[in-house]
């Protein structure tokens, strides 16, 4: 299983999102389910997550700092399961960018995992530090959640 995690510049939301998967499948010994990030844009290709992402997830025990950013490719489709959106617009881009009869699935994150119906992730760029603890938040919520229906779903296989 393989698992995307997409916003716009890959430096805020979705490191944030990969990193809280990362951590909640590591505690649990999943290692058949594979994690990486990708934005809509390439603004922030090879760099790093923003400062503000890196010391939030280490407020939480979760090392980000090795994550680099890089733009979402037409090789994203078929390497991936599940395309998991941070917001309506993003995902409103990844559907435009699929290349017909693909076969990852693309969802907003929270609805995905569960965490209510057509809800999104707000982008902290702009903000402050409690608007990424606010996504951290619910991205934490979101992996804990998701990785539960992955293994709900194994075990129904």
């Amino acid at each position: 299983m393989r698992l995307l995690m997409v916003c716009l510049g890959n430096i805020c939301r979705s490191p944030l999102a990969e990193g809280a998967f990362r951590a909640h499948l590591d505690r649990r010994g999943l290692d058949w389910i594979e994690v990486d990030s990708a934005g809509t844009g390439g603004w922030h290709a090879g760099e790093p997550p923003d400062r503000r992402s890196i010391a939030v997830a280490a407020a939480a025990g979760v090392d980000i700092r090795g994550q680099r950013a890089r733009k979402l490719r037409a090789t994203d489709f078929e390497a991936f399961d599940w395309v998991l959106c941070a917001d309506r617009s993003v995902l409103r881009d990844v559907r435009a960018l699929a290349p017909a009869g693909t076969r990852a699935q693309a969802a907003l994150l929270l609805e995905w995992a569960g965490q209510g119906a057509g809800a999104d992730i707000p982008d902290p760029y702009t903000g402050g530090a409690e608007d990424f603890r606010a996504v951290w938040a619910l991205v934490d919520a979101a992996a804990e959640a998701g990785v539960a229906r992955l293994v709900r779903d194994a075990s129904r296989r």
